[in-house]
């Protein structure tokens, strides 16, 4: 897989990009978005301004119609953007935001090209991979990475991940492009990373450089010369491995990077920063040695204080996650890290246990008992039920199960998306008497539609047609638990992606019986928030919403890190305020 870094000097005008293209070899999914993350971390830590784009050479245009069992969730950005869960990564480790543009297949790409050829743009010529294709590739990046960050400065580097691995034929424009563009921007502002993998043979124990050698040359076949190697392994290099691969693969000892597995990825942008990848990214770029002077004398001593502080966790907290893709973490791979980044700041270490939903519904029992009896003993051990989202209808009745289950034993809950969407049916037909009340994605033709279609929203088509990115929530109720969580203020702004919704009019019955919608949308008709009072539960609160696409390492979610909270304790508003580090007021007002 190919993770390029383009860069861009901010003290030059106009800024030239600086291109550091890291390739990957030999298999996909060693790591590349995390390495990519933390060299990110670290250049921001240095004093930079950094971004990045994600390639993803399938034609898709974006991730919003793929099965989680593929590729993992589907990763939100403000703008409604519908994206690879690795951008989550770059902007959980730049502490960012991103925007769609950040995220580039080949189906915009050739979108774009089709466009430009019907407009007439290449009028009279044959339209070809080359030079058009890779001519629109290098655009994108630049027009891209020269772009106001969020914070409003300009970038000076933008890490690019590129799907797939070397010698793979979806990949190979975008390979031409970057060695096109290498020469365009000089070699100076290029910077070319090989992330590869270093198998270790159970048979023997050592560790072979041979399939990095062979991943090496292909790339140098395709006109590419990797200026770092990064080796992934499970252990520390074995001595002498790093000067053999150097030695065959044309680079300097000290361009041979070793990251093996680790206690926790927060740990990857000190194992990198003991390698001194930063001074030797430093002297390549050319840049000016004068911005080290105002630098700090650790500039990663937070990282060091997060992984240290991960490592030190006694306390335990038991999150159950009851869910639909529960066979593939990276399908909630968002909510886990909300977690950690919750429990990391409670104090408390997460043991996070999944239930597939399914097999707490009562058919589970008579085809499965031996999985129904196991989910069930799980459930019942959580110190917290966790119900994110989710689309279609297998599981739908073993959630609510499981929802129930935390209503009436008091068990802390939270909900996200259709978790509240089920909270609500579930408090309907059992609390409210509405026993055949349900949504309309489940059942069209259920007597009560507690849950309806959003009428705006098209029925026929999928791809980008919910209801996506950040919009406002309006505490309406200033009594409530979330509202406390957030600080108290007027309103936040979190991040959606749904095209169901609690049937407004029947919000005013269902509130008479207990439930309380305590944050709606700013035109008060949508329900945003619903949580049971402190009075008749610890902890029941459910958000339709998707709060952990903006939780941050240092800055978790609020509604996690209530969630972390109470499952081992009673706060009041008094003890969270003091206990706890309160987001700052990026996207909190």
């Amino acid at each position: 897989m190919l993770a390029p870094v383009v860069a861009a000097c901010s003290h030059l005008t106009p800024p030239p990009p600086i291109l550091s293209l890291a390739s990957g070899g030999v298999i996909s999914g060693i790591g590349k978005g995390i390495i990519s993350s933390s060299l990110g971390t670290m250049l921001t830590n240095y004093g930079l301004n950094v971004t990045s784009i994600k390639i993803d050479p399938y034609l898709n245009i974006d991730a919003g119609t793929f099965s989680p069992y593929e590729h993992g969730e589907v990763f939100v950005l403000d703008d409604g953007g519908e994206v690879d869960l690795d951008l989550g990564n770059y902007e959980r480790f730049l502490d960012t935001d991103l925007t769609r543009d950040n995220n580039l297949t080949t189906g915009k790409i050739y979108q774009k090209v089709i466009e430009k050829e019907r407009r007439g743009d290449y009028l009279g010529k044959t339209v070809q991979v080359v030079p058009h294709v890779t001519n629109v590739i290098q655009e994108w990046v630049e027009q891209v990475s020269r772009r106001p960050l969020s914070n409003g400065r300009l970038a000076d580097v933008c890490i690019i991940e590129l799907g797939g691995t070397i010698g793979d034929i979806e990949s190979m424009p975008f390979v031409e492009a970057f060695r096109q563009f290498q020469f365009k921007v000089g070699r100076e502002n290029f910077l070319l990373f090989h992330v590869s993998l270093v198998p270790q043979p159970s048979t023997t124990g050592e560790q072979k450089s041979k399939p990095t050698q062979h991943s090496v040359r292909e790339l140098r076949g395709l006109g590419l010369s990797p200026d770092f190697i990064v080796c992934r392994s499970k252990t520390p290099l074995q001595e002498g491995l790093g000067e053999k691969i150097a030695m065959f693969c044309h680079v300097p000892s000290s361009h041979v990077l070793a990251v093996h597995d680790l206690s926790s990825i927060y740990r990857v942008p000190l194992l990198l920063e003991q390698q001194d990848l930063v001074p030797m990214v430093w002297k390549h770029f050319e840049l000016d040695e004068a911005l080290w002077e105002p630098l700090p004398p650790k500039p990663l001593q937070r990282w060091q204080d997060l992984a240290d502080r991960y490592e030190q966790l006694r306390k335990t907290v038991n999150i159950v996650l009851v869910g639909k893709y529960t066979g593939l973490n990276d399908a909630y791979l968002s909510v886990i890290k909300s977690l950690q980044h919750s429990c990391l700041v409670a104090g408390h270490k997460l043991n996070l246990e999944f239930v597939e939903a399914s097999q707490l519904e009562d058919e589970a029992r008579d085809n499965d008992p031996a999985k129904f009896h196991d989910a069930w003993k799980t459930l019942t051990q959580a110190d917290g039920i966790l119900v994110p989202g989710g689309f279609g209808s297998r599981g739908i009745e073993g959630k609510i199960a499981a929802i129930k289950w935390a209503r009436t034993k008091k068990v802390p809950f939270f909900g996200i998306c259709l978790g509240l969407q089920l909270a609500v049916i579930e408090f309907c037909r059992n609390v409210v008497g509405w026993k055949g009340c349900n949504s309309t994605e489940v059942d069209p033709e259920c007597e009560t539609k507690v849950v309806i279609d959003m009428p705006e929203l098209s029925q026929t088509h999928m791809g980008g047609t919910m209801r996506l990115g950040k919009r406002r929530t309006v505490f309406v109720k200033r009594d409530s638990v979330a509202c406390k969580l957030y600080g108290e203020p007027d309103f936040v702004e979190e991040r959606h992606r749904h095209r169901y919704e609690v049937n407004p009019d029947l919000v005013d019955e269902i509130e008479k019986h207990g439930l309380r919608f305590v944050g709606h949308d700013i035109e008060g008709k949508r329900m945003e928030i619903m949580e049971l009072s402190e009075k008749d539960h610890p902890f029941f609160l459910a958000v339709q919403y998707h709060p952990e696409f903006l939780s941050r390492p240092l800055r978790p979610s609020p509604p996690f890190l209530g969630m972390s909270l109470w499952p081992l304790a009673t706060p009041c508003a008094e003890w969270f305020a003091s206990a706890c580090v309160l987001p700052s007021t990026r996207g909190f007002t």
